[in-house]
Formats: structure tokens, sequence, C-alpha cells
């Protein structure tokens, strides 16, 4: 027996499903002799690349987190105090290894199936509370991607709320965060919305253009402001103002909501989140009851289930893109659930009276430090703060030394204007680092350490030295979630009940279409807890974050090589904000050739919502095209609308392979067209799943094009977020990517689209380590084996449920649609098939997009031949049922799927009446008898939810007098 050394752990063969001998199963099924034929008949050959991607040789796992650690350890962890809206903070670890390090929690799925989403759908409830109470308003959404997005959506949501006719101007206030405002700015522009930046103090609020303000709470250098006249002064002149508020100083502060403000806005990410070098991080946005079917965002709302038990699920989806498209509140897709989950676990463990003690201890530091800086003769910008101080040394050359003084002993503080200094303390500050930061001012300034630097414990029994109406006098998460759970067992116990409710990756497939739920690998995982990862703050000096700069430069890179492009953005935090940065790109540069007339959009009919979405956001006028009956884009009516438009043509959004998982064959004459009318070509990077290393979005003639990182390069969807969304594009569209405006973001010019300016740059070493793993060939054969699995559901289920739309071979891409509207002539609903997939152990595939009625199924290629059998004998079991129906040996309305999904609870009801047996209900398969999932909550009536809008942790009963009947018939859901 001959022996050969070579590595055991080769990442590709742990990422992708089939083996071998499934692979050869498969392909006989499919009816092809190799995985090449295969291809050759579903990837058209004019657009195949014409040479293999060049990218390092992949790694082992030991390899890659050997060497990754190597480069982690570039950074610098200094104890950062720069404030403007990132600080240290403490992740309690049972909240770290039990959520955050948790499969089962970051594999889920957008909780749009919500009876298998009981778990998090509630501790999203706990967020809005918290939200909700600290603030002072009345409802609150999901999260948003950051604050600056959140400052941003309440400019947007204030514009479409404002009776004023020539609503043109927005109030900025000058002590608002900078990257707030380069945010408010990017967005404001292509709806020629002027920002006017000044001091609320004096601002001239007589202004009939203007229809919104914001102010910071506390301000950017800390002063605290009372601004509850400004606010009534607002209103008298009919402008709406929304406070962006700090929520831990909200605990000792008097609610903005109090104050009279329309909307608070916020970064929850001083709640347990880790800094991440700038993100991910959960943005909040609260506002009145009264603005509740136009806020932007998720919001989550209660319920009740078919048996009448209280039940949460999304609320008022009416108002969102894949609806409305593009009059839609916003074009917000992907939220930050896992981060607003753990903000609002962190709420929970702690609960209010701890929060309060946090908040206090921070500021009896700050009041320490201040005083230790009073007594060195250093005068402070502001009487009333929280938790930073600023203020201005004799010269730039002093404070250099005081910067060159401190970064010696690790030690990071803002530095702005020619010599002013900020300092904001945090969670994690301690006496001896204030001490340290006080020696160091003394030294450079000559002087001997005050006496604040010699105590050894900070000071207590303080009063309060703030204005009365600035003192918190309510109360705050006042509900028992928040009173409860303040032993460690007690909240491991409860975080586990909710994950227990929960279906994710870590049960089965998850086989939306139009989503890629593939494998995030615990290798790719591991690296975003580490210390040098997530403990750096954005605005740190570059120096130190070397290891970031290289992660980067790779990133970008290896993206450039996969989608043939010259640059690569990797701000936008989210697939939506990758769609508005990419427009944004192809806007600027028309204007920078002089043609500002250039702002029709032509999008396809079958296009994911967010596009129209983002479209109108950038101020372009969309023109939609049709679809053929073969689901691809009608060329006659591009022709006709393309000359029509010709002379203000800005672009063409497509999405490739198509929305209806068919490879187009006449994509590149389709980009020739739009440029030949001198239109810029943006692809939709959701399908890039099927693309990498057979084609590339450049090599098809796009010119920019954004990637769900979320997506095809396996960061987790973390049950509703966080993703990351960068851009890509052609070399004279590169002048024009997002910039940011406190650090230099490589001299790009283009305006920030997220407020810290690497986006979510902590979870960006994940698709790092996918791509570092596989390397090009791996990246490859990850493409064929989703297609592979796609064509081998195809092979077996087609029979069962006719496939809507193939490509000239007969063959799929990595996703299909199969059609389920004939179904209706018996009275079942593609709702119904989604429903009692549950009772089966499975997440359904996408419902009715994009074409209403039926399912659009994407396997990827992580799943294996087991897996993908048993989601098809559901899938055929289901038809099975359905044909009972159909048939009529199964009642119309009594039957399993009607009923579905069936929980433990109906099922155990001593009275069992259903003409079919509860094994068939419960155990329909052997895998769901030996691998039962159940769902908490029997099917969700939606309408009654938005007949009654709960969206915190209120008991149901208390509303009870809103409808005379809290439980409803028995005669299914309303959609």
């Amino acid at each position: 027996m001959k022996l050969s050394f070579k590595p055991a752990d080769v990442f590709v063969d742990r990422h992708n499903g089939p083996d071998a001998a499934a692979v050869a199963e498969m392909l006989r099924t499919i009816g092809v002799e190799s995985v090449d034929q295969l291809i050759n008949e579903t990837v058209p050959a004019r657009i195949r690349l014409k040479h293999e991607l060049n990218l390092p040789a992949a790694l082992t796992e030991r390899q890659f987190l050997h060497r990754f650690k190597q480069i982690a350890g570039q950074n610098k962890v200094f104890r950062s105090f720069i404030g403007l809206g990132y600080h240290d903070t403490q992740l309690p670890p049972v909240i770290l290894r039990n959520i955050m390090e948790n499969p089962g929690w970051y594999t889920a799925y957008t909780p749009y199936q919500a009876e298998i989403a009981q778990g998090r759908l509630e501790a999203l409830i706990n967020y809005q509370t918290m939200v909700i109470d600290l603030t002072g308003l009345e409802i609150a959404n999901a999260s948003l991607l950051d604050e600056g997005t959140a400052a941003a959506e309440a400019l947007h949501m204030f514009h479409g709320l404002t009776k004023k006719k020539n609503a043109t101007k927005f109030f900025v206030s000058e002590q608002v965060l900078p990257q707030t405002i380069d945010v408010l700015r990017t967005r404001a522009t292509p709806l020629g919305i002027e920002l006017i930046i000044g001091d609320h103090r004096t601002a001239d609020l007589a202004d009939e253009a203007l229809f919104g303000a914001i102010v910071q709470y506390p301000a950017a250098d800390g002063e605290v402001f009372d601004y509850t006249d400004f606010i009534s002064q607002a209103h008298d002149h009919g402008i709406m103002v929304a406070v962006a508020a700090d929520l831990l100083a909200l605990t000792l502060l008097t609610p903005p909501g109090e104050m009279g403000a329309d909307a608070v806005v916020g970064n929850s990410q001083r709640f347990g989140v880790p800094l991440g070098y700038g993100g991910p991080h959960a943005g909040f946005l609260a506002t009145k009851d009264a603005f509740k079917r136009v806020i932007p965002g998720r919001i989550i709302g209660q319920s009740v289930d078919a048996a009448g038990n209280k039940a949460y699920r999304m609320a008022l989806q009416t108002r969102e893109q894949h609806i409305r498209r593009e009059k839609a509140t916003s074009n917000i897709c992907t939220a930050q659930v896992l981060l607003s989950v753990i903000a609002g676990m962190y709420a929970v463990y702690h609960g209010p009276q701890r929060l309060t003690q946090i908040a206090s201890n921070v500021h009896l530091l700050t009041r320490q430090l201040s005083t230790g800086l009073q007594e060195l003769g250093l005068s402070l910008s502001a009487e009333h703060y929280f938790d930073t101080v600023s203020l201005a040394l004799e010269s730039a050359e002093l404070s250099q030394a005081l910067k060159t003084e401190l970064e010696a002993n690790g030690i990071n503080l803002r530095y702005f204007g020619e010599s002013s200094v900020g300092i904001s303390l945090h969670e994690k500050a301690e006496v001896e680092d204030v001490a340290d930061i006080l020696r160091a001012f003394a030294k450079v300034l000559g002087k001997p350490a005050p006496a604040a630097a010699e105590l050894v414990e900070a000071p207590a029994d303080l009063e309060l030295n703030w204005p009365q109406s600035l003192i918190r006098t309510s109360e705050f998460l006042t509900h028992p979630v928040f009173n409860t759970h303040h032993a460690e067992h007690e909240l491991l116990r409860y975080m586990k009940q909710l994950e227990n409710k929960d279906l994710s990756l870590a049960h089965s497939m998850i086989s939306l279409g139009s989503c890629t739920m593939k494998l995030n690998a615990t290798a790719e995982m591991i690296p975003v807890t580490w210390p040098e990862i997530g403990q750096l703050h954005p605005f740190a000096p570059r120096e130190q974050a070397q290891g970031y700069a290289e992660i980067f430069k790779d990133l970008e890179a290896w993206l450039c090589e996969v989608t043939g492009f010259d640059a690569v953005s990797l701000q936008p935090n989210s697939g939506a904000q990758g769609e508005y940065a990419g427009l944004l790109v192809i806007k600027a540069y028309h204007e920078a050739r002089g043609d500002h007339h250039r702002n029709v959009a032509l999008i396809p009919a079958s296009a994911h919502g967010t596009n129209p979405a983002s479209a109108a956001m950038c101020g372009m006028n969309i023109v939609v095209v049709k679809s053929t009956e073969q689901g691809e884009i009608d060329l006659d009516d591009l022709k006709e609308k393309a000359e029509k438009h010709s002379a203000n043509l800005s672009c063409l959004m497509v999405t490739y392979p198509s929305t209806h998982g068919v490879y187009e064959e006449s994509i590149i004459d389709i980009c020739n067209l739009i440029h030949e009318h001198g239109g810029r070509v943006y692809m939709d990077g959701a399908n890039m799943n099927a693309q990498v290393g057979l084609t590339s979005p450049a090599n098809i003639g796009a010119d920019v094009c954004h990637l769900n990182l979320h997506k095809t390069f396996c960061i987790p969807h973390g049950g509703g977020g966080p993703g990351v969304g960068p851009i890509g594009v052609v070399a004279d569209l590169a002048p024009y990517l997002p910039g940011h405006v406190v650090v230099d973001a490589d001299g790009r010019s283009g305006g920030a689209v997220s407020a810290a300016p690497w986006g979510s740059a902590s979870i960006l070493p994940i698709s790092y380590a996918y791509i570092a793993m596989m390397g090009g060939e791996g990246l490859k054969a990850a493409t064929q084996t989703a297609i592979l699995n796609a064509n081998y559901l195809k092979a077996r289920l087609e029979e069962h449920y006719p496939v809507l739309y193939t490509g000239a071979q007969g063959r799929v891409a990595h996703e299909m649609i199969l059609e389920c509207r004939h179904f209706k002539k018996a009275g079942i609903e593609v709702e119904d098939i989604a429903k009692r997939l549950m009772d089966y152990g499975f997440h359904a595939p996408t419902v009715s997009f994009p074409v209403a009625g039926t399912l659009m199924v994407e396997p990827t290629e992580s799943e294996g031949k087991e897996e993908l059998d048993r989601f098809c004998e559901a899938m055929i079991k289901i038809r099975q049922e359905i044909r009972e129906v159909e048939e009529g040996r199964a009642d119309a309305k009594d039957n399993p799927l009607k009923h579905a999904p069936h929980t433990a609870a109906v099922l155990l009801d001593a009275e069992w009446t259903r003409p079919y047996s509860r094994e068939q209900a419960a155990y329909p398969t052997d895998f769901a008898r030996r691998y039962k999932f159940w769902p908490s909550v029997s099917r969700i009536d939606s309408a009654f939810g938005d007949r009654n809008l709960i969206c915190a942790c209120t008991p149901i009963e208390a509303y009870a007098d809103q409808e005379e009947h809290l439980v409803p018939t028995d005669k299914g859901p309303s959609y």
C-alpha cells in the first residue's frame, strides 16, 4: 500500500455538500455525464470566463487560522476614549457564547416565517421596548444599519411627511457627529435637499423651506442641552425634529420624547456590542405612533395564532419595498438583527438598575477627569456633560505632544480642529485610565499631576449637577423581562428557551431563493470575536490598524478578481446600501461630465423591490421594462425605452442570473444597448453565487455591481442582519466611490453611505476566510455545485411542481421557481405549503417572489444529497396531500395543510376532531419523527396584528378593548 502526504482537512470538501459518490448519483438523475456537461448546458458559452481565477492557493483551516492570527496581530488594541458614537463596552460572556458565537442564532434568516422564528422575534420586541422606554417615544423599529443611516432615514421620513410645498432645507446642528453629517449630506443631495448646518441656539427657524432638523444629545463635544424650547419653536414653524441620542446617557438624562422630539435616532453599540472597527452595530429609530405607517425598516408586532395565543411577526409589511417598490418608506432590506438581539439581551441581563449604575460609573469617572483637568488650569467647553469633555490647548504643537505622550502609553483621544481635544469615557474605563490621562496632560503642560490623578477609586455619592430639566424622572424598562433574568443561570435558560423556538441552518437546509443560505463555517467565524478584530475604534490612527489594512487590501483585490472590476469599496453595510452606493457612483459620473439631466433608470419588472426603492432615493426617474413569458427581459420593450429615454438615460439595473433563475442568453447585447445610449449598467449581485469562477459582472458588460457578502461570501444572515454590500466598479467610476469625512478613505470623492469608513469591518474576516480557504478552484467548484444541486432538485421535483422558467437547454441556474398557482383551484395557497413544510422540519423557500403564488428554491452548494433528498421527500409528500384535496379524499378546509403548522399543544389536546391523524400532522416523515422541530405557535393571523398594532412588551390583554374578539374564527389566517 502506497502512502502519500497531503492535507487531510481540505476546506472545499468541508464547504461543498455532495461527495464524489453523491455527485455521480445526482448527475445520473439529471441525465448528464459530468459536471462540465451540466455547466455547458446551463451557462451560455458567450459569457464564460476564458481564464481561471487568479487567487492565492487555498489554505486549510489550520493554516488559515495561524496565518490570520499573524495578520490580526498587526492591529494594536489601545485604550480608546475617542467617542463620536463608538464606545468600548463589556459584552457579558454568557451573551457572547450563547448568542454571538452560537449558530442557532447567527444562521437563521429574516423572520418572514414567523411561526418558526418566535425566539428572535421576542428578542426583537425586547429591543424595541428598550428603545421606546429609553427615548420616551411610542414606537421603534427593530434596528437600522448604523446611527448615520438612522439619521438619514429620519430626514427621508420627515420629507415624506411634511405638508410644506417648498420643503428643500433640513437644519443640522453643528454638534451632530461628523460622520452622521457626512451620511446626511450624501442622502440629501440627490433629493435636492440643502443641509443648513449651524448652532441650534441661533438657527433661523422661520425659513419656510425648512421641514426638519436634527440635534445631538449629548452633543459631539459632550455638552448636554435641553432642547425643549428649540423643539417647541420648530413645531411652531411646521418643522419636525429628530434627536440623535446616546441610549446609556438616557438612563440619567431626560428622554427626548419628553422634550417633544418627533423622532430619536442613534446607535445601540455601547449596549454590549463590540467596537469592531466600526461595525456591525444596530442603529435605531423611534418615533410617534402617528408615524407608524411611514417608519423605515422592520417593525416587530404582536398578534395571535389560530388557537388565540400571543404570537409575534413582522408588522405593517405593506410599507416595505417588496410591495411598494419605488414608493416604499425606505430601501432597507437587511437590518442588524443579531446586533439588536445582543443589545436587547444586554438590557435584559442588566435591567434598569444596573444600566443606571453603569451610566453613573461612567459619569462619575468623567467628573473625576473634569476636576483634574480644571486643576491643571484647563477650561472645558461645556459645563454640563455625561461622558465626554472637550477642551482647547494653547497650540497645535501642544496637542501633538499630548497625542505622542498618550499613544506611548497606549491611549487614544479625539484630536480635532487646530488644538482641540475630546475625551469620552465608557463602561470599561477605570480609575487608572483617568489617572494615566491626567498624568499625560500634566507632563506636557509641565505641571505636577493633579490630586484627581492620585485617587485609587472613583468619587461616590455625588449629586448630579445638571439643571433639573435634564435629569430623568420617568421610569424605564419596567416590564418583567428586564427585571427577571439578572442571574446568569436565569439569562442562560431564557436565551436557550428563545433559541429553541427558532429554526436555523443548525436544524435543516433553508432553501430560500435569492438568499443563498449556505454554510457559515466555524473557522470563518472564529476571528470575529478576537480582541484584535473586535476592540478597535473606527477612528483610531490608521497605523494602529495595519492588520485591518492588509485585510482590506487583500479582500478588495480578491473581489476585483472575482468580479472583473478595477476597484471595490467595502463601505456599504447591506445589500440595499450597496445598491444605493452603486447608483450614486453612476450619478456622480454623469454629473462630473456635465450630464446632470441623465436621471432615468430602466428597471425590469421582475427586479428585487430594493432596486426601484434605491433608485428613488437617488432622485432617479424609474421606467419599468417588461418581462417576457419566459421570464427574461423583453428586448423589444428595452430597446424601445432605451431609445425613447436615450438623452436622459442614466442606467439599467439588472440581476444576473435573472431573478427567475435563468442565465439570459442576451445579457451582453443588453449591456451593449445601454452603453450605446450613454447609460451605465448596474448589476444587482444577489445571484453572484451562480457566477463566481464561471463568468463575472465585468465580463458580461456591467459597470458596477454590489456583492452580498452575507450570501455568496458566507457572512451569516444573523436572523435578519448583519450584511455587507460592497460595490465593485470599472476604472472610470472608481473616483466616485464612497469617501469618509473623519478617516481618509484612500482619496475617494463620493459621499459616505455608512457611518464607519469601512462599514461592518469586523465581519469582513468571514469573507476573507472563505476566499482564502477555497482558493480560485474551490470558488469555481462551489458555483458548479450550487448549479448541480439546483438542477438535481429540479429533476426530482418537476413532475410534482412544474418549474416555471428554464434556460435554452432546459436547465436552471442556482435556483428555480416552482409553480403552485394551479393549486388554488382546490383552495390550496402557496402559504399553506410554506406552513406545512414546518411540520416536516423545513423552512419554506421564498414565497411569492418574484412571481406571486410560487416558491423560489435555492439549495446552495453546502447541502449534501441526503439533505436534498429529505427536502424532496417533504415536497413530494405535500404534493400528495394536495392531491387528496384535489380528488376530494380530504376536506378542502379541514386538512393538514390548512391547519399547519401543528404545535405540540394542539396535538396533545384531549379532543382531536380533525379528519386526519395526529401522527400525520406531527410526523409525516421518518426524519420528522426522529428529529422533530416543534413550531411554538400555530399559524399567525397577520391582519389581526396590523389592526391592533403592539410593538413593545405589553400584555395583549391590555389591548382587549381595541377589538371585541381576540381569538380569530377558525377560517384560516388572513394575508
